[in-house]
């Protein structure tokens, strides 16, 4: 049986796996996730999740090792939502998302013995219009400050979304179902 690690410290990621059945290890890794000069935002995700990924099989491999790494990633009118730095950050994402759809895009990829391959999955993500001190509120509860576009959807930001057009498990981290195709393949 072939041992696979997660190459996350992700909570909710190894909520996902276990969710699943997965047994797994964990190895947190931390690489530099800046985008490079002209790179789309797919190709950010994707090359991150496989930088993850191959910096785990590094630390640690054998031949009976299959490694997991993430990647996720929010867009709006062509920005990413990154993490917010403050409170003006976070009002300014969640007010520009407001009434609006988003892009949620996260990558899984699967470092095995022959080489590293990668899932794409894409969401997209449809806000209710939110008050001033509906924003205020979520901010003051702690939960959007360490988020990527300041929300999580499976916390108390879920009675925002008024639609998604996706996987849940995708915007929440880890996209199940791509997850599952790579290990299905890889790791038998």
């Amino acid at each position: 049986m072939q041992r696979i690690i997660l190459a996350s410290a992700s909570p909710r990621r190894r909520e996902l796996l276990d969710q699943i059945g997965v047994r797994y290890h964990v190895k947190a890794v931390d690489i530099d996730e800046s985008a490079r000069v002209g790179e789309s935002a797919e190709a950010l995700v994707q090359r991150l999740a496989a930088e993850k990924a191959e910096a785990a099989w590094q630390k640690e491999h054998d031949n009976n090792t299959v490694v997991l790494g993430a990647d996720t990633l929010g867009v709006l009118n062509g920005q990413l939502l990154v993490k917010p730095k403050d409170y003006q950050h976070a009002h300014q994402m969640l007010s520009a998302m407001s009434g609006n759809s988003h892009t949620i895009l996260s990558a899984v990829a699967l470092r095995h013995k022959k080489g590293c391959s990668v899932k794409l999955n894409v969401n997209n993500v449809t806000f209710k219009t939110l008050t001033d001190g509906e924003i205020q509120t979520y901010w003051e509860t702690g939960e959007p400050q360490d988020k990527a576009g300041a929300y999580a959807i499976q916390g108390y930001a879920a009675v925002f979304i008024k639609r998604i057009e996706g996987s849940y498990s995708g915007v929440m981290g880890l996209p199940l179902y791509e997850t599952k195709q790579l290990l299905n393949r890889y790791s038998n």
